[in-house]
């Protein structure tokens, strides 16, 4: 098997291949082989790992027994599968192709992945072909050749055990870069990914009738387990060497034959190689050529990846079509649905009326109407003649999914206040709290009683179901006032004073002394004692009303009782310091006689109970020391005794 080499250092591979069906019926494919039926019948499914064997890359392989998930993945045109995040072409054909198949994944590990295909060319037929196209894309690995990240192709005629090299390739990113690749705009990260569009590969198969053959992709991940390789594979639909547009239509106008996509160059001739007709993928006669006459197009691949072939088509005038605009559908609240069949080459559509479609010039488009809508398909081949009509029936099945609110969205529990939902009747109602169903099943209001986002789903006769946006209920308990902590502060001194943090405004009354009325934590800043009254407000519209009293002082006083009780009476059982104008109380410390810290708080809210180790203090004098930062910034030293009274 000959290797390709590309000159880039790679950290990565990935690869797309598929082929593309050229007209509307396989001439004599083997079943299945373009994945048509959506699965993999017929298909042997592999997966295995990659190594290095003294300086030889080993793909080793062994049956899956069927699709193996994220390994073997099969896609569908027109499911919004997408592009290829790397090279941003189609990872289903862009030429009619129903089906792709993905092999492997971009998460890397020495996985490898194949897929076989084994099928006898009939004895009578000699002149036998069936073409593949590919993608590539190549990020980077700085590693040897056969370490590389890789995609093998065998086409091998088992029969004779002879592999056909012309259609046979080991894609390794490494060597010269070949034509046609080119850097992807979005690499995933700092490393460069190339990237090469669809070619084509044809695999002449001729003289070989009643020979086995074996196709076989394969795609392993690099040896070191950190760069990926995968692929998407379709097989052309058409086994013969003739191509679309050989058939066409009596009361055609004209005839545009069309050679196989992905092919670098073209070159059109008469039946005798006398005259060259043209150089496009598509060459088109006015008017058509009489029956029996016969063209030949030679079709190049890209440097490296093919040989030559030559395929012929000899005109006839028998094609006959049929429109086939798919079974009628059921469009939910105006949810498209695809109507129509995958399209097939040579074939113009048109779909009449155009309300509601995504496209009315293509095969199967969405439909999405506001009201039920037979829509008619006029098929005709690309040379005008072969007219077809067909009409489908897509029945639009709209749910009112309006959610009403009565009462308020936001409220507080003591006002009489409420928030009831609503929507419009209909088979079946189910009422959802933060997406948790509250089991209210076909009634048509809901009254809430808790805080929650709510919405409901809504099924209707047809089968056709909706959920409501979405309402948030904002339910809130009113909280009790309280008085605060006296404050004192300096006179003409600023001192900070903080509301509680609940609700989501404050408003302290009066103003006075404050430079902010409506902060959380004003600044006080007066001569005089004063009273303030906090009113705080949640966002459902509860309303508390705490006070704060705030006493001025000449300057800054630290003071300790001269003796405390611990007897559990309710009176003097702690010991604390009274701060006043102290913003920072830094540590407040109590030692007995022998000089032992018993005590220690930095907050003058806690106190000493009289108990040290658990074991309450008999009479005695201790010592205490205090240190805090004043609203002046300065700092405040005392220490002195107080009398611990049994």
């Amino acid at each position: 098997m000959q290797a390709i080499h590309f000159q880039i250092r790679i950290t990565c591979i990935s690869l797309l291949l598929y082929t593309c069906p050229f007209s509307a019926n396989s001439q004599g494919c083997p079943p299945n082989i373009d994945f048509e039926t959506g699965t993999f019948n017929g298909w042997t499914c592999y997966i295995g790992s990659s190594e290095a064997v003294n300086s030889a890359n080993v793909i080793n392989l062994y049956p899956s027994g069927g699709a193996v998930y994220n390994r073997h993945t099969m896609f569908t045109a027109n499911t919004g599968e997408g592009v290829d995040p790397y090279g941003g072409f189609p990872v289903n054909c862009p030429n009619g192709s129903a089906h792709s198949v993905r092999l492997g994944n971009n998460v890397a590990g020495t996985e490898a992945e194949g897929i076989s295909y084994e099928f006898t060319i009939p004895a009578n037929q000699d002149i036998y072909s069936l073409i593949y196209h590919y993608a590539v894309v190549f990020q980077d690995p700085n590693h040897l050749e056969f370490q590389q990240p890789r995609l093998e192709i065998e086409i091998t005629n088992v029969t004779d055990n002879k592999l056909i090299y012309c259609s046979s390739f080991t894609f390794i990113p490494y060597g010269s870069l070949l034509p046609g690749f080119f850097e992807s705009p979005n690499p995933g990260g700092e490393t460069p990914v190339w990237c090469k569009d669809w070619s084509a590969v044809s695999v002449n198969l001729d003289g070989n009738a009643g020979k086995k053959i074996r196709l076989f992709f394969k795609t392993a991940d690099c040896t070191f387990r950190r760069h990926f390789g995968y692929a998407y594979i379709d097989i052309n639909s058409e086994c013969s060497s003739e191509f679309v547009g050989a058939t066409y239509c009596k009361d055609d106008t004209a005839v545009n034959l069309t050679a196989p996509y992905g092919y670098q160059d073209y070159t059109w001739y008469d039946s005798t190689f006398s005259k060259i007709l043209g150089h496009e993928q598509t060459i088109s006669f006015y008017p058509p050529p009489p029956p029996g006459t016969r063209y030949a197009v030679t079709v190049v691949p890209y440097n490296g990846y093919g040989c030559n072939d030559t395929l012929f088509a000899t005109l006839v005038d028998s094609l006959r079509i049929k429109a086939n605009a798919g079974t009628d559908q059921l469009s939910c609240n105006k949810k498209p649905v695809t109507i129509g069949t995958i399209s097939q080459p040579g074939l113009v559509y048109s779909w009449h009326p155009s309300i509601g479609l995504s496209d009315p010039e293509i095969s199967n488009p969405l439909a999405g109407p506001g009201i039920t809508t037979p829509y008619i398909l006029t098929t005709r081949h690309d040379g005008g003649g072969c007219v077809s009509t067909d009409t489908v029936v897509v029945r639009a099945s709209i749910i009112d999914s309006a959610l009403h609110l009565r009462g308020s969205a936001a409220y507080c529990s003591d006002t009489g206040d409420s928030s009831i939902l609503s929507v419009a009747a209909t088979k079946g109602i189910e009422w959802f709290s933060d997406n948790i169903s509250v089991a209210q099943l076909n009634q048509t209001s809901y009254r809430v009683t808790h805080t929650g986002s709510y919405h409901a789903t809504l099924q209707n006769e047809d089968g056709c179901s909706i959920a409501t946006r979405r309402q948030p209920i904002i339910i809130d308990d009113p909280i009790a006032g309280i008085n605060y902590p006296v404050q004192y502060a300096v006179i003409e001194k600023p001192l900070n004073l903080e509301a509680r943090p609940i609700g989501t405004t404050v408003l302290w009354n009066p103003g006075i002394s404050l430079n902010s009325r409506t902060s959380y934590q004003p600044v006080f800043n007066g001569s005089a004692d004063q009273l303030y009254t906090i009113k705080l407000k949640s966002k459902a519209g509860c309303v508390t009303v705490d006070t704060q009293l705030v006493k001025t002082i000449e300057k800054v006083e630290i003071y300790v009782p001269t003796a405390f009780t611990p007897n559990g009476d309710g009176l003097n059982d702690l010991l604390h310091p009274l701060l006043l104008g102290i913003k920072e109380l830094r540590y407040f410390q109590i030692f007995n006689r022998l000089g032992q810290q018993i005590f220690e708080a930095k907050s003058a809210k806690q106190g000493w109970n009289g108990v040290f180790k658990g074991i309450p203090q008999s009479s005695q004098v201790v010592v205490w020391v205090v240190e805090g930062v004043g609203v002046d910034n300065m700092i405040y030293k005392k220490r002195g005794t107080t009398a611990l009274l049994r």
